[in-house]
């Protein structure tokens, strides 16, 4: 097996990055919608200790045990979810999991460590259900 790279079929590949640009953003762009205000909510999958610890300022805190009591998600925006890595997969899970309950959703590529990689500023939150509740 050859570990070099081969040509692949570019309508393929068309395909493949059409699809993604579709349904994910990454950490610029979500920065970006911040600052102007674009109507989106943000949400953060991971447990509510590394919540706590650390998030994208106005992101609210949505772990997998609330997904099925939620009421926090909007029809009428686009839903972004972020986990921890590039690797993680709870935000593909919650995009999954929502798109099928019939919300527009976006995955942020790179979770929080892409975030600060960025260099992007964190917010800590002492009460991550509070913060949930009280913005809905």
């Amino acid at each position: 097996m050859s570990t070099y790279p081969s040509l692949n079929e570019p309508i393929l590949a068309q395909q493949y990055f059409e699809d993604k640009l579709a349904f994910s953003t990454g950490p610029a762009e979500v920065k970006n919608w911040l600052k102007n205000h674009f109507p989106f909510t943000l949400f953060d999958v991971r447990s509510a200790e590394d919540f706590r610890e650390g998030h994208i300022p106005g992101a609210l805190h949505l772990p997998k045990e609330k997904w099925e009591s939620t009421k926090v998600l909007a029809q009428d925006r686009l839903n972004v979810f972020y986990c921890y890595t590039a690797n993680c997969h709870l935000a593909a899970q919650a995009a999954l999991h929502f798109s099928r309950l019939g919300y527009s959703v976006l995955e942020m590529d790179g979770g929080i460590k892409g975030w600060l990689e960025s260099g992007f500023e964190i917010e800590t939150s002492p009460h991550p259900e509070r913060d949930l509740h009280a913005s809905h």
